[in-house]
């Protein structure tokens, strides 16, 4: 049988795992935390996982690794050099890990998105011996870029962009144009040096497609170093957890918080989030929490906003909303919720003077404020807050806004200038999120929930990109 490869995709954190097989054994490659999709994904195609592979030690995620090796009897291929609190088999540059009769694995060192980054070539046997179906690459060669280099510090970035040239470089060279490229990163993640939307790529279409191959090595370094951005604040737990060995998970239901122990887990200052989608926040939500839809990448924002090892409560509509909350938030080391509750706020509030609204308006209806006929039922607007990331804030701005990314606003609240704030970032999600912040710290707030590229059209005044 040919070999398989399949994905298991990880949207909320942009990341991808991988199941390659012959049909009788399987390898599996970077795996999430959550390892009961793998094992379920393995029992479904009637496969044994025989190896475990990790391309990096992971700075994004916590890796399940470890527990999948334990409980399939698995090997558990981590790089040599990375100096870890658990057995596994080490492997370095030009080791050769057979797998079965058809498969086989080649090593091959790509330091760049970390120093002792690995790729894996993927062999199938044939007749005329073993032929290379792909490359699992991690954070090294990924669809349209690269990963980014400044992951284990700043003073690392400009060594590690040169490194990971000459192994893009390596691998384009090793490789016939028609090997596939499997990378863990680059599908919205923090570790991708920019953004590709390509479903899949092979060696050749990267030839022709990305920077890294087609710059030199000083243009590549200096245009990779120019286009990164802060990354979440969580990153700093990650690699120190999947050095040590993750524990195994727990997503046992957490214990329900009635509505006077919301109102007390609030009074206390504690982080309270609630995951509906921002509308329904918008009409009705209790006083004092978060919004964090489940519909947006909310692990990701949470685990960049909140003190780390801080309590954390999660509010939704249903069981199951806060069960796929608890998954994405192992997957990033936020492991036990203190407390849940489920309904609707009128059952999370002991009387209606815990309930608030947030109003909500679009870019056509800040340009007519701006023009001084501000739309009816809305306050005008003294501030206009911009909370994207630097890299959206210098492609282009709101004329006159204030820019503080919402990872900031947490520490910087007392920066917003006074008055009424109408809030904004690229579609409505991360302004909401500031928005409950805000109204949390005693301000009026109107969250502009549109998309970005609509504003100059709706009339607002623009300034161009500072770059």
């Amino acid at each position: 049988m040919a070999v398989e490869v399949s994905v298991i995709a990880t949207s909320s954190l942009g990341d991808r795992s991988y199941l390659a097989s012959d049909g009788t054994v399987a390898i599996v490659v970077d795996p999430q935390r959550d390892i009961d999709r793998i094992l379920y994904l393995a029992g479904e195609k009637g496969v044994r996982v025989t190896h475990v592979v990790e391309t990096h030690i992971h700075n994004d995620y916590v890796s399940g690794g470890l527990e999948l090796a334990r409980l399939t009897g698995a090997r558990y291929l981590v790089a040599a050099d990375d100096e870890v609190d658990f057995d596994r088999t080490p492997v370095a540059d030009g080791d050769t890990v057979p797998v079965s009769g058809a498969l086989r694995l080649r090593v091959l060192a790509t330091p760049g998105h970390t120093f002792h980054h690995l790729s894996y070539v993927l062999d199938e046997a044939d007749d005329s011996g073993w032929r290379p179906v792909g490359v699992f690459t991690g954070g090294s060669l990924l669809f349209g870029t690269t990963g980014r280099t400044d992951l284990l510090g700043g003073e690392h970035a400009h060594e590690l962009a040169h490194h990971q040239h000459a192994s893009a470089r390596r691998l384009a060279d090793l490789l016939p144009d028609g090997a596939e490229v499997w990378p863990t990163h680059g599908f919205g993640s923090f570790c991708s040096a920019s953004q590709a939307d390509a479903p899949e790529s092979t060696i050749g279409r990267e030839k022709r497609a990305n920077p890294v191959l087609r710059l030199a090595a000083d243009e590549f370094v200096t245009e990779t170093l120019a286009g990164l951005d802060a990354y979440p604040a969580y990153y700093a737990h990650m690699g120190v957890a999947n050095l040590a060995g993750p524990a195994p998970v727990d997503l046992t239901p957490v214990a329900r918080a009635d509505a006077a122990e919301l109102r007390e887990r609030i009074a206390a200052g504690q982080w309270v989030v609630d995951l509906r989608h921002r509308k329904a926040y918008a009409t009705s939500h209790l006083a004092g929490t978060v919004a964090l839809g489940l519909d947006g990448p909310m692990s990701t924002w949470l685990g960049w906003l909140i003190d780390w090892g801080a309590p954390l409560t999660l509010l939704a509509e249903t069981e199951e909303q806060v069960a796929d909350a608890q998954r994405e938030l192992v997957r990033i080391g936020i492991d036990r919720p203190a407390a849940q509750a489920t309904g609707d706020p009128d059952r999370w509030s002991t009387g209606p003077e815990q309930l608030r609204e947030l109003r909500m308006a679009d870019f056509p209806a800040l340009a007519a404020a701006r023009a001084g006929d501000t739309p009816a039922g809305l306050p005008a607007p003294d501030v206009v807050l911009d909370v994207r990331m630097t890299n959206e804030w210098t492609a282009g701005h709101v004329e006159g806004a204030v820019h503080i990314p919402l990872p900031d606003l947490p520490g910087r609240l007392a920066e917003v200038p006074a008055g009424t704030v109408w809030v904004h970032c690229g579609s409505g999600y991360r302004a909401t999120a500031a928005a409950s912040l805000l109204a949390n710290a005693g301000r009026e707030v109107v969250v502009i929930d549109d998309k970005f590229g609509r504003a100059g059209a709706a009339g607002v005044a623009m300034s161009p990109g500072d770059a």
